[in-house]
């Protein structure tokens, strides 16, 4: 049924503003509108940084998420004859786990249907350090992603036009407006992505530290239990650990030089360099 609400974004802001909650209708249209580009920009901004100072409850994350998720399309991968699995790393300084971890899921005969992100604050996305390759291609069609998962088990790429589309947009918003660091906001963010990539179960690494987003544990678990709620209440096995982010990940830094550290670790050699700091 077609949502007969009408709202208006000063309202909107104001009810967040003033630390009030918003009602999944709301959540509903303020998503939809800003993903036909009805909304504009400095309005969502305020918006953002309302929630990032005031905060959104667990039925707000919620529907903030599935709003974003249905925004577009869930990707069906139960033609593949492999299990899904599929991991998350919130970020931090030289964290390039992904990208051998990805590799040896996929050697253990699961397939790894990873959309990953670009840089987001200080952290570097998996994105940007693949892109160093020179002439790699990150953006993929459903199809083509379902191929490549059927073929070789695995793929890392960017999530397509029609997968969560709305988070593209609040993405890079929240990258410019300082509201980066924002439990429901990372949390939406995140899990809309994997809930649209269609894995099966799903392994959350909940950076904790100086360099990542939480800095103490309490809101590392904050983090983590938000997360796990969404992805099992949409019938995603899900999972999350706190790992330490206090130092550097590994022997390197940098793009270019993380995806030489990760092909060093998968050949064998350099074994220690993501378990210490150099």
């Amino acid at each position: 049924m077609a949502n007969t609400y009408i709202f208006d974004m000063p309202s909107i802001i104001a009810t967040k503003r003033d630390g009030a909650e918003l009602s999944p209708a709301a959540i509903d249209w303020l998503i939809g509108q800003y993903t036909s580009g009805d909304i504009g920009e400095e309005q969502v901004a305020a918006l953002l940084m309302a929630i990032y100072l005031r905060g959104m409850n667990g039925a707000e994350t919620a529907a903030w998420t599935a709003a974003i998720l249905a925004s577009g399309e869930r990707l069906d991968l139960s033609g593949l004859s492999r299990p899904t699995v599929d991991k998350h790393s919130t970020g931090g300084v030289g964290d390039k786990i992904s990208l051998p971890l990805v590799a040896v899921v996929a050697a253990c005969g699961a397939a790894v249907p990873q959309l990953s992100g670009r840089g987001l604050g200080h952290t570097g996305g998996t994105l940007d350090k693949l892109e160093s390759v020179a002439g790699i291609r990150v953006d993929l069609s459903n199809d083509q992603i379902r191929q490549q998962l059927s073929d070789v088990g695995a793929v890392i790429c960017a999530a397509g036009a029609s997968l969560a589309p709305a988070d593209r947009k609040l993405y890079a918003l929240r990258d410019i407006t300082g509201t980066v660091e924002s439990i429901p906001l990372i949390a939406g963010s995140i899990m809309s992505k994997k809930l649209a990539e269609g894995t099966a179960a799903l392994v959350l690494d909940v950076k904790v530290g100086a360099g990542a987003f939480m800095k103490s544990e309490q809101r590392a678990r904050e983090l983590a239990s938000a997360m796990v709620d969404l992805g099992t209440a949409h019938g995603v096995a899900t999972s999350a650990l706190l790992t330490a982010m206090d130092t550097p990940l590994g022997a390197t830094a940098g793009n270019a030089v993380e995806v030489q550290e990760s092909l060093d670790v998968l050949a064998g050699e350099g074994r220690r360099t993501l378990s210490r700091s150099p």
